[in-house]
């Protein structure tokens, strides 16, 4: 399938470094509105480039937008993407509001189209081994889940300095206006949706604790920084998720059960191994037991010598050399951010249901908001949309 990428930001190049490993996205070009940002990116992987947003609509090639904009943005390219007949793959969220992601994905199933949106680690191997588990019933039935996602308190970090590998810096005022449980929040409940199924019912609880976060430039809202949510699933299990720019960083998943936790101590690595403890009970206390098992790894088929590199255009030494520094970059285990992109491909190429379908995103872009938007609501919330059950990847079936 031809892509094409909008926005040439901080995030960009962690899409362009695992790209090689999906033939079935071939990009063809990159668009930003700011010129300096376009032209890195475009010389940096020697990737053509539009000169404006429109251009890239008007080509008739490109079948998939990758829509990697601010988040205040998402809503309109992704809208406008939709309306000259592309596909869409979005950064998260999926809109910045549950009204514009709705109608997006309204728009989407009238014109024939599909819309997904990030985070995609529930395709990637902790996620499928952690599913892999509970379908097993390692340890029985399940009732709860403690979910952490605490950043620390990044506005006292050197977060100014922090840029990519061009150079282009971290977008912190576009972060710190979206906030943690946004930013955050859908690492944790992509997973729990994808193994329970269906939300019915949130309560949460969300504030923001430290207002100006400090920065040079003034914030124009305020969003929480610390949030809460009780999650009651249709099937019946209930989740804890906790987010957060205070306190320490932790980004672990406890699930308990008749006969255990299962574990795993970090969403955001690729590969965090995942481990089991057993109930034990002495006399008349039942505890945990002071040892751990760790689960085997269900990973996919090696397919590097399958998936051909991206191929930088022309023939200069420079873009020779720019493909050799690629293909090294990627022999390191890297978070992947194509995932989601490759999923959505496929599935069209393959005419099956997208994993990471429209209704799917939509369900975590309105539990995400019913937490987010507690700071003002403060009560429990209904949940109205729903999906069908998330297929595992076939490498992660028992």
């Amino acid at each position: 399938m031809q892509i094409a990428i909008v926005g040439c930001g901080n995030i960009a190049p962690f899409y362009m470094n695992t790209l090689h490993r999906f033939p079935v996205l071939e990009l063809i070009g990159v668009t930003d509105k700011n010129e300096e940002r376009l032209t890195k990116l475009s010389a940096y992987y020697a990737i053509p480039k539009y000169s404006s947003f429109e251009e890239l609509l008007n080509d008739k090639r490109v079948e998939l937008v990758i829509n990697l904009t601010n988040p205040r943005s998402h809503y309109s390219v992704s809208k406008a993407s939709l309306e000259a007949g592309k596909h869409v793959y979005s950064e998260k969220p999926l809109a910045m509001s549950f009204t514009e992601a709705k109608e997006l994905v309204n728009l989407a199933e009238q014109k024939g189209l599909l819309i997904s949106s990030a985070p995609s680690r529930i395709l990637a191997e902790t996620a499928q081994t952690m599913w892999k588990a509970l379908r097993e019933k390692v340890i029985g039935n399940v009732y709860l889940a403690y979910g952490e996602m605490d950043g620390g308190l990044i506005h006292r970090t050197r977060y100014k300095d922090w840029k990519n590998e061009l150079g282009v810096p971290w977008p912190y005022k576009d972060e710190f206006e979206t906030g943690c449980t946004i930013e955050h929040t859908g690492y944790l409940l992509t997973w729990l949706m994808a193994f329970w199924g269906p939300v019915k019912t949130v309560t949460a609880f969300s504030s923001c604790q430290i207002p100006d976060k400090q920065t040079d430039i003034p914030l124009e809202v305020n969003p929480p920084d610390f949030s809460v949510g009780c999650i009651k699933f249709a099937s019946g299990p209930v989740a804890r998720i906790t987010s957060s720019w205070i306190a320490s960083a932790n980004h672990s998943l406890r699930i308990y059960g008749d006969d255990g936790i299962l574990y795993t101590d970090d969403v955001w690595q690729p590969r965090s191994p995942v481990y089991i403890k057993r109930w034990i009970s002495i006399k008349r206390k039942t505890m945990l037991a002071p040892w751990k098992e760790r689960y085997k790894f269900a990973s996919p088929p090696d397919t590097s010598t399958l998936a051909k590199a991206h191929r930088f255009t022309g023939s200069s030494l420079n873009n020779y050399i720019r493909t050799i520094r690629s293909r090294i970059h990627h022999l390191k285990k890297r978070v992947d951010f194509c995932l989601g992109p490759a999923e959505l491909a496929t599935s069209v190429e393959e005419g099956r249901p997208c994993r990471l379908s429209s209704k799917y995103c939509l369900h975590t872009t309105e539990v995400l908001f019913a937490i987010h938007n507690a700071l003002d609501t403060g009560s429990p919330y209904k949940v109205t949309t729903s999906f069908d059950p998330m297929e595992p990847m076939p490498w992660a079936k028992p």
